[in-house]
This record gives structure tokens, sequence and C-alpha cells, in this order.
């Protein structure tokens, strides 16, 4: 059995529904991807997915589902997706055992 590129945790799950529920246009689940960019050199992207697009991964994990982008899935593997709700801000971290380095603000990291 392959490994699953992306697990969710249960609160990242939970957040993912709860976003979902809000959603404008039917989006079908949410892609994740990798960009350029950022103080250590890539950062994550999310953005809701209306479609499948070619050659995506698809993981159903806690009743949601992940669409990661085929660009992204060498650098995304094995890692857990996680939500994170503090006084002054929330995010949704990942947790990658790929990455070498991360910058100080979180937000990037390297391969």
């Amino acid at each position: 059995m392959n490994q699953q590129v992306i697990k969710l945790s249960i609160n990242a799950a939970e957040r993912i529904k709860e976003i979902m529920s809000k959603a404008e246009d039917k989006a079908i689940g949410v892609r994740v991807g990798v960009k350029s960019g950022g103080c250590a050199g890539m950062s994550y992207v999310m953005e809701y997915a209306k479609d499948i697009k070619p050659n995506e991964e698809i993981v159903e994990d806690r009743g949601v589902k992940v669409l990661i982008d085929p660009k992204a899935i060498m650098y995304l593997l094995g890692t857990e997706m996680d939500y994170k709700k503090e006084k002054f801000s929330s995010q949704f971290i990942f947790k990658n055992p790929n990455e070498t380095e991360r910058c100080g603000c979180g937000e990037s990291f390297k391969i």
C-alpha cells in the first residue's frame, strides 16, 4: 500500500469541514500545493478545489477530500496537516518530514 501523501489531524479536518460549509461555490474539497517564495524558498498554498485536475493525488481523510497538486506530491509526502488556534491568530500548520529548513515566521520552508 502506498504511503498517504498527507494526513489530517482532527482539528484540521474539522476546520476544513467548517470552511467548506461556508464556501460560496460548490467546492469538492481543498487543494494543497507548494509555490516558490517566502524567506526559505517555498511556501504552502491552499485553495478551494472545484474540480479534479489531471494527475492530482486525491486523499480522503476524516471525511475531507484533499487534492494534491502533482508538482507538490514529492514535497508533501508524509506531511501531517494540523490546525492551530491561538489567542490572536489561527492557521493551518504543515508538519513536513521533508523540510530541511523553515523560516522564523513559519510561512516557508526548504527541502
